[in-house]
């Protein structure tokens, strides 16, 4: 009924288990439908008679609850969760299974103790006479238990073993709950119990702070290993505030919170419209019409390829997302039509999967300003000039390349590297991609202008793309339509759950003061703000290689942030560099993922790919290097706004 890993039932859709996962995944999809209809309608009915939508903002986070939960639910059953892949990049088969069992094993038990942990949350943290729409918040919540309960069992179900030792991880669930029995205890007994549960509860909390630093380390290990981030900083919260006396059924309430925040509503919303793009024929489009405009001139072809990969990443804010949909088709024209030497190609492809992340509608600026409470628009205006830079440097280089490449003896361009200007092909394929092209402008115009909120600016996104690609140029079926959710829910599900649960996690560390006891730490040891901001360069280049972008922002930034406040920067400087830098990460050896991508798009092996993408990693370090000391490039715009 399902593939090796777990994946979504498809074709053999049988039994309870298929109508359950039916479901879920029907309640998925309807509320990242609903994300993307009731702003618009909230809009019309403000428009038209007055008033909007009735608790149009309260009923939308709670769908983003609902969302947040099922689809980690679904992330995990197809395990691909967002994780730090050392192991099973660099190590043998064996190892990368005894890894995987140990990471399953692991995350099935931290996992139960938090579902369990969720219940004197609902019980007593919320009340019952709050409602959302005509629902109670109660009925909301219950997603957390029960999601994080699937979400176990399904970790449990997922561990690589055979024969009798399948039944381990069904007994690492019994453990769970075991461990869970003071939180449970106290969901039984909200105003006392008996006294052996208090007895309990304090040999828990002993027993934590007997354990506390090799817990970590293990952990830190686990993650290393590959254990799914979530899981890690789950686990993390759950130590460390049992040790600290505290009750961990906070985690819980910081879980409530974090997925009912509108600042991450238009996140769902912009993946799903980047995915609906890429898994069209758009890109096709797009490409044809930039040949058009630029295939004519020496290095046409690379401004075109450069202009298509940003514009795409800037809307799936994932740069393998455009790697994976375009690699082949940009590959083909520059390697086979133009001519450019296949490590050319590749290492300009592999550079560029990135390159659109400081332009709107980017999700890495939209949860950086979520994360740090920046102000969104005063990011995407300080995220203009660095992109256009590195934009240009990245066009300059290519023709710079073109010209040297292709000349030849008479010093002329080869009729093959070129094409010729066709006015009428040219002004069709831009006919046939009007409606792409118009997209980011439009919504740079309503948003720059205040018409619209970043939220009503990603419905509005899903609601356009999805008319012009299904209903206007028909690249795909209504039908096909769940299969687009289906690729999208893993970007979705994989950031919720560190979202989630960095939250818990965050909040043990700002209890403690960490950050700020770092922050005065650092200005006491280095004085001098251009070393900091050096080192701070090579921390995000490493954690870049190490992360993808949204696990970087959620988990690092928290701490950075307060390093950037004592040293004095600018807010926005501050997350255009770690952007910018992550960007460079995702190219740097032996590590960063964009290499690894390439590597299976291109059929290419790995060493090769870290050669060729060499001379614009170092063009790349250069623009960071005068991002990160010329701060005006990223402050300038925004003092105009402010």
């Amino acid at each position: 009924m399902s593939d090796a890993k777990g994946g979504v039932l498809t074709g053999e859709k049988r039994g309870i288990a298929g109508f359950l996962l039916t479901i879920e995944e029907g309640i998925c999809y309807l509320s990242l439908a609903l994300l993307a209809i009731l702003p618009l309608t909230d809009i019309i009915l403000r428009l038209t008679v007055k008033t909007g939508f009735p608790d149009a903002k309260n009923l939308l986070t709670h769908l983003l609850l609902m969302l947040g939960l099922l689809s980690g639910m679904l992330t995990t059953k197809k395990d691909e969760h967002l994780s730090i892949g050392i192991i099973q990049n660099f190590s043998s088969d064996k190892t990368k299974k005894i890894a995987s069992v140990v990471s399953h094993i692991l995350s099935a038990f931290i996992i139960t103790i938090i579902a369990w942990s969720s219940l004197p949350f609902i019980r007593m943290g919320l009340m019952g006479w709050m409602i959302c729409g005509i629902i109670p918040d109660r009925v909301f919540a219950l997603i957390i238990p029960i999601g994080y309960m699937v979400i176990a069992f399904r970790f449990a179900r997922l561990t690589p073993l055979e024969g009798k030792l399948k039944i381990i991880p069904y007994l690492v669930l019994l453990l769970g709950t075991m461990c869970a029995f003071p939180i449970i205890g106290k969901a039984l007994w909200p105003y006392g119990g008996p006294d052996f549960l208090y007895d309990v509860t304090e040999l828990f909390y002993d027993i934590a702070w007997y354990i506390k630093a090799p817990a970590v380390i293990f952990l830190l290990a686990a993650a290393i290993a590959g254990t799914p981030l979530f899981v890690v900083m789950g686990g993390l919260a759950l130590l460390l505030l049992q040790a600290g006396g505290q009750e961990i059924d906070v985690i819980s309430g910081q879980v409530y919170m974090a997925l009912t925040q509108d600042g991450i509503l238009p996140i769902p919303l912009f993946t799903i419209a980047g995915f609906l793009l890429s898994e069209s024929k758009a890109g096709e489009r797009l490409v044809k019409a930039f040949r058009g405009l630029f295939g004519w001139f020496p290095g046409g072809m690379i401004v075109a390829t450069v202009l298509i990969c940003a514009f795409f990443t800037s809307f799936t804010g994932a740069s393998g997302v455009t790697i994976l949909a375009l690699g082949g088709l940009l590959f083909a024209i520059l390697s086979q039509h133009s001519k450019y030497p296949e490590k050319f190609s590749i290492g300009l492809l592999t550079s560029t999967g990135s390159i659109g992340l400081l332009f709107p509608p980017s999700l890495p600026i939209i949860l950086v300003g979520a994360t740090t409470m920046t102000n969104i628009l005063h990011l995407f205006v300080g995220g203009i000039i660095p992109g256009v830079i590195l934009v240009g440097t990245m066009v300059i280089f290519g023709i710079v390349v073109s010209l040297k490449m292709f000349k030849g003896e008479s010093g002329e361009m080869p009729v093959a590297s070129i094409e010729p200007f066709n006015l009428k092909n040219t002004v069709v394929a831009i006919k046939e991609s009007i409606f792409e092209i118009m997209l980011p402008v439009l919504l740079v115009a309503a948003f720059f202008t205040g018409f619209l909120s970043i939220t009503e600016l990603g419905a509005l996104s899903v609601v356009y793309v999805f008319i012009v690609e299904v209903l206007i140029h028909r690249d795909m079926t209504l039908k096909q339509v769940p299969e687009v959710f289906r690729k999208a829910v893993p970007i979705i599900g994989g950031v919720f759950s560190i979202i989630a649960l960095s939250m818990a996690l965050s909040y043990y560390i700002i209890d403690t003061q960490a950050p700020q006891n770092l922050a005065y730490w650092m200005k006491d040891t280095i004085q001098s703000r251009i070393v900091f901001l050096l080192l701070l360069n090579l921390l995000l280049l490493v954690v870049g290689c190490l992360m993808d972008i949204f696990s970087a922002i959620l988990i690092v930034l928290p701490l950075v942030s307060p390093l950037g406040a004592v040293y004095g920067m600018d807010p926005v400087h501050l997350g255009i560099i770690f952007i910018i830098n992550l960007e460079a990460g995702f190219l740097t050896p032996p590590v960063g993922l964009n290499l690894f991508l390439a590597s299976y798009r291109f059929n290419t092996p790995f060493a090769k790919i870290c050669r060729y993408v060499l001379p614009f990693l170092l063009i790349r370090l250069v623009v960071v290097l005068l991002i990160t000391y010329v701060p005006a490039l990223s402050t300038f715009l925004p003092g105009l706004f402010r």
